[in-house]
């Protein structure tokens, strides 16, 4: 960091197994990715390449060698994955992430309708060979998945190889996790966070209301996803107590100056015109 400032909360270390950022790459430019770099990289842990933007993305390969050359792992989105199962193509899925030397993989089926078991069968294959991250939840706004029923899959899934699940809310910010005006499902995250460790789940919250939510509950070092490039900074802010939205949330208010103190607040002189 630039300077020292105290009461800050401590961040876990790169490489590390919790307080990720996985970033968002919907199709970023070579260039793009470079300048990204040049200032996010330091608060990334893995971009994901949103749903199927690898198939139409121009230079590939050269974007992987950029990523990999700042030590950030890259995977493909759950849809591509998605796209291959429901056309059967599974094994040529496999020879995809051989092709290009992909240490990740994303499992998921917010998009098709697939037997639970198999899912957890694609999870055990694909481990073997990969660090896969399972996702939770589907893009559907209408299907409502009840809290007992996302447990019993993270734990499944988690049991069948995943190193992570990661709850569904989209680039919007808006099903899954969320409701359609991006407000948390909180009773929800509540009760998921009573049967899974919270270091094995990565939240999907695109929106700086959610960002700073998860946060409060969990604190600084909380699994973040689908966070957009150029807000990787902010919210490394939002984790560090240092953006007003979290500003005294990680302050110990007794070891600051006593003039900000409640009591002291409370007793100066009000600054309204006398009355009468």
């Amino acid at each position: 960091m630039n300077y020292t400032i105290s009461q800050l909360p401590e961040r876990t270390l790169k490489p590390r197994e919790q307080g990720y950022t996985m970033v968002m790459d919907k199709g970023m430019s070579l260039r793009e990715v470079e300048d990204f770099l040049e200032v996010g990289g330091e608060y990334t842990d893995v971009v994901k390449l949103g749903w199927a933007t690898s198939y139409v993305v121009p230079n590939l390969q050269r974007k992987l060698e950029i990523y990999r050359a700042a030590n950030i792992p890259v995977y493909f989105g759950g849809t591509l994955f998605e796209a291959f199962i429901i056309r059967n193509q599974f094994d040529d899925y496999r020879r995809l992430l051989d092709k290009y030397g992909m240490e990740y993989a994303e499992v998921s089926d917010g998009s098709i309708d697939l037997a639970h078991e198999r899912k957890c069968e694609f999870i055990r294959e694909l481990s073997k060979s990969v660090r896969v991250l399972s996702e939770v939840g589907s893009k559907d706004a209408e299907k409502i998945i009840p809290p007992y029923k996302w447990i019993s899959q993270m734990e499944t899934e988690l049991e069948a190889g995943a190193i992570k699940v990661i709850g569904e809310a989209r680039e919007g910010g808006n099903v899954g996790l969320f409701r359609s005006t991006g407000e948390v499902r909180s009773g929800l995250v509540e009760e998921i966070l009573t049967k899974i460790p919270f270091e094995k789940i990565l939240w999907e919250a695109p929106q700086k209301a959610q960002q700073v939510w998860f946060i409060k509950l969990l604190g600084a070092n909380v699994n973040l996803g689908n966070i957009a490039p150029n807000e990787v900074v902010s919210l490394e802010t939002i984790r560090l107590g240092l953006r007003g939205d979290t500003f005294s949330h990680f302050l110990d208010m007794d070891a600051v100056d006593p003039m900000f103190h409640p009591a002291a607040k409370s007793s100066k002189p009000g600054t309204s015109m006398p009355r009468g």
